[in-house]
This record gives structure tokens, sequence and C-alpha cells, in this order.
């Protein structure tokens, strides 16, 4: 496999000047995100299924061993602070379980056993979707996951760094990330943790702006879990559309903090309308918007880039 291959290149890289050792993995950090970009076409017809399985209903389950499973639970879990995704949709399986986030946990990624049993006890099917991350392939636990989830009709999406390995043969979405030997043989937290690091965002992030959750370049169904989240809300509500502070408090606080809602309430809808046509909108703001006459160009739709209100 050629992640674990030894390069030539980086036989000496013990004797090299710190300068030269740093100047060299930042290269292999260059080249991972340009084995991202190849990857791009298989990237976005992942994403686009992923899509499909998640608007009818189902699941989003990120499955991983090491340092790629932790690279994917990273990646799921920061869809609920970012885009409001629900946490009982979300499924973050991990081999090892938790501990295993902090260390390594021994022979976690040869058990099969287990990986049966989450799937099944976690009855994942139709219409879920199952992202499986591995950068040599072949990883037992990480595989058995995909198998066992694409046999009760999921659809599976795999990450690997090796070409014509089973994660790859076997995913209904294969994603091929050509990083090749690393600086340091077999380290796999390198490179081709870099290229899954900025696959998995990009896959997400696209399925997510599909999915509405984006609007304007703005992270519309951020959760205000906090004070700098929600002063990051009344500034997006302020940006949408033009109200001052008090108005845009006071109907963040009506729509239980959803700036989505407050948007629709700030044009004159009432609560069980503003509901009622995200609804019908699936989600998207924009529609719900283009419903009410007040879609890109009205006069309440400002642009991205402009100065917020005073």
């Amino acid at each position: 496999m050629d992640t674990e291959q030894a390069s030539p290149r980086y036989a000496d890289i013990d004797l090299w000047a710190p300068g030269d050792v740093l100047a060299a993995m930042i290269e292999g950090q260059m080249a991972a995100v340009a084995a991202v970009r190849a990857a791009l076409p298989a990237i976005e017809q992942a994403a686009l299924a992923t899509e499909a399985r998640l608007r009818a209903g189902g699941k989003l389950i990120y499955v991983g061993a090491g340092t790629s499973g932790r690279l994917a639970v990273q990646d799921g879990a920061e869809l609920i602070p970012t885009f409001n995704w629900p946490g009982d949709r979300l499924l973050l399986l991990m081999a090892g379980g938790r501990d295993a986030l902090l260390q390594s946990v021994e022979n976690a990624e040869d058990e099969t056993g287990e990986a049966l049993a989450a799937i099944r006890q976690n009855a994942i099917g139709a219409p879920d979707a199952l992202i499986a991350v591995a950068a040599s392939g072949t990883t037992p636990f990480t595989l058995t996951c995909l198998r066992e989830a694409k046999s009760r009709g999921a659809l599976t999406v795999s990450f690997a760094n090796n070409r014509d390995t089973p994660l790859l043969n076997e995913a209904d979405c294969p994603i091929w990330l050509d990083t090749g030997p690393e600086p340091i043989a077999g380290s796999t937290r390198m490179k081709a943790g870099t290229a899954q690091r900025a696959a998995l965002n990009a896959l997400s992030s696209l399925v997510m702006i599909r999915l509405g959750r984006v609007h304007q370049g703005l992270m519309i169904d951020v959760q205000a879990i906090n004070a700098k989240l929600l002063r990051r809300s009344e500034h997006m509500l302020r940006r949408l559309t033009g109200r001052d502070p008090q108005d845009v408090r006071a109907a963040l606080e009506q729509a239980g903090g959803s700036v989505k809602l407050a948007v629709l309430l700030l044009h004159g809808c009432s609560q069980a309308e503003a509901a009622s046509m995200l609804e019908r909108a699936g989600g998207r703001l924009r529609t719900a918007l283009k419903d009410l006459g007040r879609g890109a160009g009205g006069a309440n739709d400002l642009t991205i880039g402009g100065e917020l209100p005073d």
C-alpha cells in the first residue's frame, strides 16, 4: 500500500536541517489538498447521493478507527452546532468507543463483532447514509460496518488513500485520495489525514448547503449555544433584514433562536405561518422568501459583503 511505503526522498529526513523538514512537511500538505481536488467529481457524486437519503429522513453515520476515525467523528460532531443537524439523526461509530478518541485502544480496529453489533443495534438501513474512512482501505472494523450497512440498504460512501482496496471497491460512492507515501512512512496522520479532513469537510458542507442550511453564505441554522454564537445570529439577522438591534433580539427570542424563523417574522409572518412556509420550502429560506415575494433583489434581501446596519 502506498501509505505504508518508505519514500527514498525522505530516507534521511532525520538528518535534515529543521527548516528543510518543515518545508517538506508543508509541501506534503499541499500535495494532500491537490489529491482532494482530483477527487472532487467523486465527492460531488457522494454528496448528492447523501443529500437524497437525508431528504428522505435518513440518519448520517460516520465510521472509522484510529486517526481516520477521529477525523470522521470530528466532522460529524461539528454538524450539530454549525448547521443544527439533529442529534437523533447523527451516529458516530469509532472503533474502541469514546476512549479511542483520546488514546489508542489496543486491537479496536480489528473488532468486527463490535462493528456488526453497532450497525444492527442502531437499526441502520435505508434511507440512511454511512461514511466510512480508512487510509489503508482495509481496516476490519470500518470495512465490516460498511458491508453490513450496505447489506441492510444504506447508502455507503468511503474514503481511502490506497487504490483498489475493499473499502473503495465495495462502497456505493468510493472516494480515492491519492496522497502517496508519507514523509514518515506509515504515519497517515500526515498527508492522508489532511486529505481526509479536507474531503470530509467539503462533502458534509456541500450536503448541508444543498439541504438549505446555508443562506447567502451564512450558517443560517447555527445553534446559538453561547454568547459568541448569539451575537453571530443577531449579526446575520441584521444583515438579512436591515432591522435595528431591538427588533432583531425580539424576533430571535420569539423564534426560539432560529434565524430562519426570525427573518420571516420580521417580514410580517406569524410564527405558525413562518414555520409552515419553511416546511413547505424544505427548510430553504431563499425559497420561503420568494414565496413571500421577497426573493433575490427584493427590498429586504441584503447582499453579502455589505455593511451591517448601525
